[in-house]
């Protein structure tokens, strides 16, 4: 099996325990990573905003309730089916990142949240989501630090499990992993930065927002294991815009 069908097959086997984390709430994104992708993303009345690789439609539901008209894209047709449901009044569509299906210059604003590392032609979908932004548009990024990418799991843990250092390998060299999450062998893709950063800046997009977020104390205080968050920080998030 090709990686690629394999990375899908195994998102469509996780969907459900997925679908049932998000509806609970997960900590990094909810304590993390929600509030600088919010506050980038700026005031979205009356803009229409893609999301490239939206779940369950989460964070187009939360774009859609400060007045942006919301469009969803995902391969996994169980996630595009959930967040038909809970959000009928949005438009959900499933499809690829390295395709999109709209034309030159039709979005004010595309986000992309935790999906890079998800998706097999990166550089094509970077392309591709440059190309449906409208001029003076903004694509909002979250991602993982390129450094805790290199290994399936990022920390080293000593035989009690406790977390010491995050281990890098490899760190030059493009590969997918495979990772265990909720009992379901999934791919993710390790890049190093520059190769990220080379693509979006091929694009002709100029950086203007770049962010290592860290959780708050009240944070920490709910989830003791986000206080190593404090020594590494897991994510970033950055804005692009289009001249």
């Amino acid at each position: 099996m090709d990686l690629v069908r394999e990375a899908r097959e195994s998102w469509v086997r996780s969907a459900p325990a997925w679908i049932e984390t998000m509806g609970r709430g997960e900590a990094n994104r909810v304590h993390l990573l929600d509030s600088p992708m919010l506050r980038l993303a700026g005031d979205v009345q009356g803009l229409r905003v893609l999301d490239v690789g939206c779940g369950e439609g989460r964070f187009c539901r939360m774009l859609s309730e400060r007045g942006a008209s919301t469009v969803g894209l995902d391969p996994t047709l169980p996630f595009v089916e959930q967040a038909r449901e809970l959000h009928p009044e949005g438009e959900y569509i499933q499809g690829i990142a390295e395709s999109l299906p709209f034309e030159d210059a039709s979005f004010d604003l595309a986000v992309t949240y935790l999906t890079l590392i998800d998706i097999p032609d990166f550089r094509t979908a970077i392309r591709e989501m440059a190309r449906v932004l409208k001029p003076g548009g903004s694509l909002i990024v979250a991602n993982l630090q390129s450094f805790v990418t290199t290994r399936p799991t990022a920390w080293y843990r000593d035989e009690s499990g406790k977390k010491l250092h995050v281990a890098v390998e490899e760190y030059y060299e493009e590969r997918a992993n495979r990772c265990e999450w909720a009992g379901v062998s999934i791919l993710n893709w390790h890049r190093p930065m520059a190769a990220y950063m080379e693509a979006f800046l091929s694009t002709g997009l100029n950086l203007r927002a770049f962010e290592e977020p860290r959780p708050t104390l009240e944070a920490v205080a709910q989830y003791p294991a986000m206080r190593d968050e404090y020594r590494v920080p897991l994510f970033y998030v950055a804005a692009w815009e289009r001249s």
